[in-house]
């Protein structure tokens, strides 16, 4: 609806996790580079945690951009599973068609098909997005899986993401074993005030050409003290100021626009709380 008034190619602000705007800050980088470290040195489980909306889906879908043709990965969101269910998700996910019967048969099945990838030299990685919401049951079978493996290497990696409570779950005194599986553990923290300037920027320059300023310093002293640097609701405030912007027929994004996108969105909130 905007962007031909302001000269972009695209809507900057999108809240879907494209790699294409992926923002390299300290933060989302190493997170980047220990997730390849992982899957590259097959250490088996790695645990990513942030708050929601800090970056983590975008994180991931920039790795598996990034990973090379002899990596297969299976991506899992739906989390509400039971340990049959997430098996056969697995399977299907890899394109491997489940055999009917019961969940032996299924990891029977799932571990032919690991070995027949080390043979081909092919890493399998399986990611599990907000992970936070497996039960203990479940924890307990995406442990077992990795059992998965040969006296010199792991069958498959597995990378679990999710919101802090998923470290939490993870304290439980059950699952003692699977916390000596983890290799890596990184929590995603939000922008600090200089990276969510820079990140309004790389977003802006993403799209224009010109690589416009839009915003007055004020407004982002406020993006900032409002969003407190969790990238979603950047996006969000940002998305909805630029479409205030338009409707105001100004190319300047001052604090009186984003007071006004800040007071609407904690109506809406409370509107519909």
């Amino acid at each position: 609806m905007y962007k031909n008034f302001y000269g972009f190619k695209e809507k900057p602000f999108n809240t879907t996790p494209n790699p294409k705007f992926f923002f390299p800050s300290s933060k989302h980088t190493e997170a980047l580079n220990n997730l390849v470290y992982a899957i590259n040195e097959r250490k088996g489980f790695v645990v990513v945690t942030g708050e929601i909306g800090a970056g983590k889906t975008t994180v991931t879908r920039t790795l598996l951009n990034q990973l090379d043709m002899n990596t297969k990965t299976a991506l899992i969101t739906n989390t509400h599973l039971n340990p049959k269910e997430l098996i056969t998700q697995i399977l299907e996910e890899f394109d491997v068609i489940p055999k009917p019967g019961g969940k032996q048969r299924l990891l029977s099945q799932l571990n032919d098909f690991l070995i027949q990838q080390l043979a081909a030299n092919v890493n399998v990685v399986l990611i599990i997005d907000e992970a936070q919401n497996l039960t203990p049951t479940v924890l307990e079978e995406v442990r077992m899986l990795s059992n998965l493996e040969t006296e010199t290497d792991k069958l498959i990696q597995i990378i679990l993401l999710g919101q802090p409570q998923l470290k939490k779950k993870l304290e439980h005194p059950n699952l003692e074993q699977f916390r000596q599986r983890v290799a890596l553990y990184y929590h995603l923290h939000a922008l600090d005030k200089d990276e969510t300037k820079n990140y309004i920027h790389h977003r802006l320059k993403s799209v224009s050409n010109n690589g416009i300023d839009l915003f007055t310093a004020e407004a982002f002293e406020l993006l900032y003290s409002h969003s407190r640097g969790i990238p979603r609701i950047i996006n969000l405030v940002c998305d909805s100021a630029l479409l205030s912007g338009y409707i105001y027929e100004t190319k300047e994004i001052n604090a009186t626009i984003i007071e006004e996108v800040i007071k609407e969105r904690d109506f809406i909130g409370k509107d519909s709380s």
